[in-house]
């Protein structure tokens, strides 16, 4: 006589579909730094490759159209150049990713953060050491400007539009605003203490900022290009990502090296309001989201790992291990 099924296995079974249906796919990168190379994770095999580097990468950014992966960082030989040789550098490298850069450019000063424009044939850097945004043709392989922000530029993202670019300026607590076409700052927005990143809804109708000194989120009106709020997230927020339709932003809060965070606050930006937290591993820091909006990943710099979130669940479906020191991150289908 056959044994008839349980609810729990059955509840297995379903939750075991549902799972297997909703998988992630697609490829994340994470910049080691401490580790002076990149890992790619390929989702729908769980494969890490880990490529060594000649810079310490602090960010990674696929390009818009999706054929390069871009990586800024000091070279780690940079004590031995010759007096007046640039230390900081654009790595750009072909997809699918391979063992080497498909070219070189020079940063002079302190590279942190890099983006392309709609197209991903501009690419902007932002450099502390000269309070700019370097601008880069990737097609001539060539400096091509530079245009000046507030003090300690950091993290940077191009408007959903393509028409602005939104630059935290660490040490003078504001954004500047940068527009694409003329190559030029036409505006600053004081936001708060100590910003390291900025982002965007996808409607481009507000943006985000990471407050890391306040322990909070600033929301900026991009209209009237004012600060409209703030709200209590973790220890050191440093990324965030908002998901598609506008109702989440996903907030990494990394803490500090000897008491690290392992957070992601996730904000209601309508109602400005804390509405989960979820656990990840230490040092919680970069920040990306699959097309779909449904998963998120978090690169944890203590733990040297990267986290999978499910957006709605907000449980964390996979816990990769990558290179040591993982902070930016970047992701393509």
């Amino acid at each position: 006589m056959r044994r008839p099924i349980s609810t729990s296995l059955l509840l297995a079974f379903s939750l075991a579909a549902t799972s297997a249906l909703a998988a992630p796919s697609g490829t994340v990168f994470t910049a080691n730094e401490r580790g002076n190379s990149i890992s790619r994770i390929t989702l729908a095999d769980g494969n890490v490759t880990t490529i060594p580097l000649e810079i310490s990468p602090h960010n990674v950014q696929v390009s818009a159209d999706g054929q390069r992966l871009l990586a800024v960082g000091m070279n780690i030989h940079a004590g031995h150049h010759g007096s007046g040789q640039s230390a900081g550098e654009l790595q750009v490298f072909d997809l699918p990713l391979g063992s080497k850069p498909a070219f070189v450019l020079p940063v002079a000063g302190h590279p942190g953060h890099v983006v392309t424009d709609h197209t991903g044939k501009l690419a902007f850097v932002t450099d502390a050491g000269n309070n700019a945004v370097q601008v880069y043709d990737l097609t001539s392989k060539s400096q091509i400007g530079s245009i000046r922000t507030g003090s300690y530029p950091h993290g940077l993202r191009l408007s959903p539009d393509g028409s602005s670019l939104y630059v935290a300026n660490v040490k003078s607590d504001s954004v500047s605003v940068i527009d694409v076409p003329s190559l030029k700052e036409t505006g600053r927005i004081a936001v708060g203490k100590a910003p390291v990143q900025v982002g965007f809804s996808a409607d481009g109708k507000q943006a985000y900022v990471s407050l890391s000194a306040e322990n909070a989120l600033g929301l900026i009106d991009t209209a009237s290009r004012k600060l409209t709020g703030k709200v209590k997230v973790g220890r050191n927020p440093i990324q965030m990502y908002a998901t598609p339709d506008g109702g989440k932003v996903f907030v990494a809060n990394q803490g500090s090296s000897k008491q690290p965070d392992n957070r992601v606050s996730v904000v209601d930006p309508v109602a400005g309001k804390a509405i989960a937290e979820v656990q990840t591993g230490d040092g919680a820091h970069g920040v990306t989201i699959s097309s779909d909006g449904r998963y998120v990943f978090v690169s944890n710099i203590e733990s040297g790992t990267m986290s999978v979130i499910d957006s709605r669940s907000h449980g964390v479906a996979g816990t990769y291990k990558v290179g040591a020191g993982p902070n930016g991150i970047s992701y393509r289908d």
